[in-house]
C-alpha cells in the first residue's frame, strides 16, 4: 500500500469515528443540565442579594452551548470543518503542483546526465552497453589489451555496485521523509478523534462556572491539530521548491557540454535529512498561528529530540548548506 493510500485510510477513519461524538451527547446533557441549574440559580442569587436588575443575556450562554452539545457532530464539528477544510484543499493544491514540477525537472535532469556521460568517451561504455561492446571490440588479445578489458569491467561493476548503493540510501532516506509525513498525520488523526469524541464533554464543562476556559481551550487545539496537515503540505511544498531551484542549476550547467556531472546526489540526500527533522517541529509552527495550551508532554519531547538531532546532523552537513547557498546565489 502506498503512502498516499494511508494517508486516505486516515482520512477515512476520522470521517468513521466523527458520529461517535453523538454517543456522548446524553453524558454531555446532563452534566450541563446540571452546570446550567446551578450557573443560572447562582446568578439570579447574586443579582437579588445586590438588588441589582436581573441580567438575562449571560442567563443564555448555557442554553447556547447546550444546543451545541445536542448537534455536536453538525453545529460544531461540521462548522469547523467547513471553515478549516479549503485551508486543507488549498495548500494540498499547492503541493501537487510543486511536485509535478519536481518530476518533470528530476526526468530531465537524468537523461541529460546520461547524455552527458555518453558524450564523454572515457564514461560513456559505463551507461550503455552498447559503447561497452563497441570499446572492447577495438581491443585485441595481447597481454595490455586483456588487462584494460579487465579494468573495464571491474570500473563497470564498481560503478553498478556504487549506483545501487546510492540508489538504496536514497530510497531509505525516501521512506523516512514519507514515515515522518505519516506519523505527522496519524498523531494529528488521533488527536482530532479524540477532541471530536469528547468534545460535548468539553462543552459541558465548560458551562460550570469557572470552567468557562475549557471552551477556549478545546477550540485553539482542535484548530491548531487541525492545521498540522496544511502546514505540512506548505513545508513539503517549500522543499519541492529549492530542490527544484536547485535542479534548474544542474541543468543549466549540464547543457555545457563541457560539464562533467555528479552523480552523488549529495544535495538530495541533505535536503531528505532536512525535511525529516523539519517535519517534528510542525506543531511548534502551527501554535504560532493560533495559541492553542499545547497537546502535551509528547509534541514537547519530540521537538527537543528534533532539536538535539538536528544539531548533530548540521555540525556534520554545515559545509555542504553553505555549498548549497552558494549555488543558488550564482
Amino acid at each position: 500500500m502506498e503512502f498516499n493510500n494511508l494517508h486516505e485510510v486516515l482520512h477515512s477513519l476520522y470521517d468513521e469515528m466523527m458520529p461517535l461524538s453523538a454517543d456522548m451527547a446524553a453524558v454531555a446533557k446532563s452534566l450541563a443540565g446540571l452546570g446550567a441549574l446551578f450557573y443560572v440559580a447562582l446568578k439570579v442569587w447574586q443579582a437579588l442579594s445586590s438588588a441589582e436588575p436581573i441580567d438575562v443575556y449571560p442567563l443564555l450562554r448555557p442554553f447556547a452551548l447546550g444546543l451545541c452539545i445536542m448537534f455536536f457532530p453538525t453545529m460544531v464539528l461540521g462548522t469547523l470543518n467547513a471553515i478549516l477544510s479549503p485551508v486543507v484543499k488549498g495548500t494540498h493544491s499547492i503541493l501537487e503542483n510543486q511536485v509535478l514540477d519536481l518530476n518533470a525537472l528530476q526526468q530531465q535532469k537524468d537523461q541529460l546526465e546520461r547524455e552527458a556521460m555518453l558524450r564523454n568517451p572515457e564514461t560513456a561504455y559505463l551507461v550503455s552497453d552498447e559503447e561497452f561492446d563497441k570499446k572492447l571490440a577495438e581491443l585485441g588479445w595481447s597481454p595490455a589489451d586483456l588487462v584494460t578489458m579487465s579494468g573495464m569491467y571491474m570500473e563497470r561493476e564498481m560503478y553498478g555496485v556504487k549506483k545501487e548503493i546510492r540508489d538504496g540510501f536514497r530510497e531509505f532516506l525516501e521512506i523516512l521523509f514519507q514515515s515522518a509525513a505519516l506519523v505527522i498525520d496519524t498523531i494529528r488523526t488521533f488527536f482530532l478523534i479524540v477532541l471530536s469524541i469528547l468534545g460535548p464533554i468539553a462543552f459541558a464543562i465548560s458551562v460550570w462556572d469557572g470552567f468557562q476556559s475549557t471552551l477556549t481551550q478545546w477550540l485553539t487545539r482542535y484548530i491548531s491539530v487541525y492545521l498540522w496537515l496544511p502546514v505540512a503540505d506548505l513545508f513539503s511544498a517549500m522543499l519541492s521548491k529549492i530542490q527544484s531551484l536547485i535542479l534548474q542549476k544542474d541543468i543549466e550547467s549540464l547543457s555545457d557540454p563541457n560539464f562533467i556531472p555528479d552523480s552523488s546526489n549529495t544535495l538530495y540526500i541533505i535536503f531528505m535529512i532536512i525535511g525529516i527533522i523539519g517535519y517534528f517541529t510542525i506543531p511548534t509552527v502551527t501554535g504560532w498561528i493560533i495559541q492553542a495550551g499545547g497537546a502535551g508532554n509528547f509534541m514537547r519531547n519530540v521537538n527537543q529530540t528534533t532539536t538535539k538531532t538536528g544539531n548533530i546532523v548540521g555540525a556534520g552537513t554545515g559545509a555542504v548548506v553553505g555549498n548549497i547557498g552558494g549555488r543558488l546565489m550564482k
